[in-house]
């Protein structure tokens, strides 16, 4: 794990994003001519092939953060930017829902915090009149628990009233109202992550009908953020670390799109690590080592070492020190020049995590 550290500055993680999604910083990284080069994200479609096929992850986050009180606390609501979305200074919990179980709404993995007394059976309550209440019906390590919502209608609709941003630790700040458009690609469709795909925070309607413009293909799949993404990494060895599953989608025309340019030895860039996870996994459940259609759960764990079957260029953000996510780049780049192109990015002041700069690794 120690291999995988980096020194990073606080004022360097971004905490709010910038005004123009494309005036992101852009260090382009080489893993054939070696080296690195400083630019800007609306250079990115200038980066591509005009054979390349672009996969994007279209996966779209919901409010999946709740604040509520204990069965038993007394409630003391406080202001926030929804009314509605009332926090707690007694008793006040946080739940994160993390995963669906079922096709069912009313059930999820979530985290609570703080986790620690809140056991089996316990009840929790939502919003300023208690319109979403939950009981915590199985528990487990880490504040990880499985909590049954009580039907109430429209369960999304309730979510969408009550529920917050879902902005991670890092940004020291509550969300805001603009975070709901902010904290989404623009080209988000499938409703079910709790964190963003951040690699494709920068892309503009504009940018995109760049690429579209040079007639270079594109394709969309879908995997929904959950905890696998952004669980942290709690043993010494790499290898020893297991990842939750995530579920995706992979359309016949996403399929039939991207098991062409790989017959055609075409490269297939992936905007984001969830992208590389979904197509690396796909074409390791199948027979021929193709990228099928369909559904399934992803819990491909990348680190050096691995051999890519599909992914030709990576676009990402820059990650957080031993993560898995840092780990997948430094396996697709090799890990001393990502870490190297990482110090660059530290010394010249690039802004780091979801609201930052990105990456380019070809």
């Amino acid at each position: 794990m120690s291999e995988f550290n980096y020194q990073l500055p606080a004022e360097l993680i971004a905490q709010e994003p910038l005004a123009d999604r494309s005036a992101s910083r852009l260090l382009k990284l080489s893993r054939c001519a070696g080296g690195f080069r400083d630019g800007c994200f609306r250079d990115f479609p200038d980066l591509l092939r005009a054979d390349d096929l672009v996969v994007f992850n279209n996966t779209r986050v919901f409010p999946a953060r709740l604040y509520g009180r204990r069965s038993g606390a007394k409630a003391q609501p406080v202001s926030s930017h929804n009314p509605a979305a009332r926090d707690f200074l007694k008793g006040r919990i946080e739940v994160l829902l993390t995963r669906q179980v079922s096709q069912d709404p009313n059930e999820w993995e979530c985290l609570v915090r703080p986790g620690r007394k809140i056991g089996v059976g316990e009840r929790l309550f939502f919003g300023p009149e208690e319109e979403l209440q939950a009981e915590i019906v199985a528990r487990g390590s880490f504040g990880e628990r499985r909590i049954r919502f009580c039907p109430a209608g429209d369960f999304f609709a309730l979510l969408e009233y009550l529920g917050h941003v879902p902005l991670p630790p890092y940004i020291d700040r509550p969300d805001r109202a603009g975070d709901r458009d902010r904290y989404q690609t623009v080209y988000a469709r499938e409703r079910g992550s709790v964190a963003a795909p951040t690699a494709g925070l920068h892309f503009t309607p504009e940018i995109l009908e760049g690429i579209r413009g040079r007639g270079i293909e594109t394709a969309e799949i879908t995997l929904h953020v959950g905890l696998g993404t952004f669980q942290p990494v709690r043993v010494d060895r790499v290898e020893d670390h297991r990842l939750h599953r995530e579920s995706y989608q992979i359309s016949t025309e996403a399929a039939t799109k991207i098991t062409g340019a790989v017959d055609a030895g075409r490269r297939v860039v992936a905007v984001g690590t969830t992208t590389v996870r979904t197509l690396e996994y796909a074409a390791r459940q199948s027979v021929d080592g193709r990228v099928p259609a369909g559904s399934s759960e992803a819990d491909i764990f990348i680190y050096p070492g691995y051999e890519f079957r599909v992914v030709g260029a990576l676009l990402t953000n820059f990650h957080l020190p031993q993560s898995t996510l840092l780990m997948l780049v430094c396996a697709f780049g090799g890990k001393e020049p990502v870490m190297e192109a990482y110090r660059h990015a530290v010394e010249q002041k690039y802004r780091f995590y979801s609201y930052g700069d990105c990456m380019f690794v070809e």
